[in-house]
């Protein structure tokens, strides 16, 4: 009895779902190849986009548009929301590799905390485009402002939209951990879920890339 007891635990882990191996084949989990799956339709779906702000970027006379209320162009200002959030960004995606590699090793303390502060960084840049958002209508840029306004906010907004996404699987990410569901023998979720994040990272690098720093013409 002691013996099988041992046993138990040891095929255990954490929780019953610990101790499961990957495919043993060598090939792809199935998690993580539907996980590519869907982030080769999001490619397509955001390079429609793309295509899109090009088209009318390119027959606008002037880009960005001018305000009707003062005859200006509009701005986007990186400092003071915009700028810091990217970089936030930008560091999520270490993070999230961090949790990664940790939870590879079966380190799961570190696992946990790069997953927590991927988390938290994902939620603080919402927060931050959302405040931005805000500061934007206060100059009078919204989504009805003419083709600039409605290419950026798509653009922006859907792209705000995926990072809720992959904040609410890093949540959940995030409490599986917390009750013992990964180990270094059984984190497929955990590589998908950084593959999507990874995603929303380069779309993001490209969107502030083109909105930003790409020059308009007057």
């Amino acid at each position: 009895m002691a013996t099988d007891s041992h046993a138990l635990t040891t095929a255990t882990e954490h929780s019953p779902v610990a101790g499961l191996s990957h495919d043993q084949r060598g090939g792809i989990s199935n998690v993580v190849l539907g996980m590519l799956l869907f982030i080769t339709s999001e490619v397509m779906f955001f390079g429609g986009l793309f295509a899109a702000y090009f088209n009318v970027r390119a027959n606008a006379p002037h880009w960005p548009t001018l305000n009707p209320e003062t005859g200006e162009a509009f701005r986007l200002d990186i400092l003071p929301l915009v700028g810091p959030a990217t970089v936030l960004l930008i560091l999520s995606s270490f993070t999230c590799q961090f949790a990664v590699w940790a939870i590879r090793r079966g380190d799961r303390t570190a696992f946990l905390r790069n997953i927590g502060v991927t988390f938290a960084i994902g939620v603080i840049f919402l927060i931050m485009q959302g405040t931005d958002y805000v500061l934007l209508a206060n100059e009078g840029l919204t989504l009805s402002s003419g083709t600039f306004g409605t290419t950026y906010f798509t653009l922006t907004g859907f792209h705000g939209a995926h990072v809720f996404g992959g904040a609410i699987m890093l949540g959940v990410i995030l409490f599986r951990g917390m009750a013992g569901q990964f180990s270094a023998r059984h984190h497929d979720a955990v590589e998908a879920v950084s593959l999507y994040w990874h995603f929303v990272d380069v779309v993001w690098i490209l969107l502030f890339s083109l909105l930003y720093l790409l020059p308009g013409k007057a």
